[in-house]
């Protein structure tokens, strides 16, 4: 007698990570519900830009990064609205949970990285009142922020010579000074966890 094949119970499935909040996040599913803005400030100051491969007593963080980007957009664009800030912090929100892997490597992965990515996205988007899926014209701006934030980081911080930078990440955007020498002066964990907080925090009330 030949025994009956058995469905996995559902839960087997799943993949889940538990934050220092207590929430229980599934990777493959995620609930805008265990979403907390504490835990991602605290995982992506955790998480290292260019594989850990920068200049600095710190490691220049994910978290970092987002806040260089969110200064690079009200660089270019003056009068973005504030939504449009708070999504460019989160464009990377994801990585809290399952890092920052660097563009070669995605694309050696394929596919299966970048689902787990959206569907993470998706639901941080939903969590703090933003649309599953931004505008085209939305994720362009902030796609460009994103490119001069490379930029600036490649060459102050990871060793690129600027004809090389250009070529890769487009143009110098052209901060000010003191902002620029600050955000690309790695921070230590804490600072740049309580510095994403300050500024989201202000961008959501």
């Amino acid at each position: 007698m030949t025994a009956k094949k058995t469905t996995p119970h559902k839960q087997s499935t799943r993949a889940w990570q538990r934050m220092l909040s207590g929430r229980r996040l599934d990777l493959l599913d995620p609930s805008p519900l265990d979403i907390e803005v504490e835990d991602i400030a605290h995982g992506l100051a955790r998480v290292a830009r260019w594989n850990g491969q920068t200049h600095g007593a710190h490691i220049f963080s994910v978290a970092q990064h987002t806040l260089l980007v969110e200064a690079v957009l009200r660089q270019q664009t003056p009068r973005v609205d504030h939504r449009v800030r708070l999504a460019a912090m989160l464009h990377d929100a994801p990585e809290y949970v399952i890092g920052d892997m660097i563009s070669p490597f995605k694309a050696v992965i394929g596919g299966s990285y970048k689902i787990v990515e959206k569907r993470l996205l998706s639901a941080i988007h939903i969590r703090f009142g933003l649309p599953a899926a931004l505008p085209a014209e939305i994720e362009q701006q902030i796609k460009a922020a994103d490119m001069g934030a490379a930029y600036l980081e490649a060459t102050h911080l990871a060793g690129f010579a600027q004809a090389e930078a250009r070529r890769l990440f487009g143009r110098d955007p052209k901060l000010p000074a003191a902002t620029e020498k600050d955000y690309v002066t790695p921070w230590s964990a804490g600072r740049a966890e309580k510095q994403f907080l300050t500024r989201f925090k202000a961008l959501l009330s």
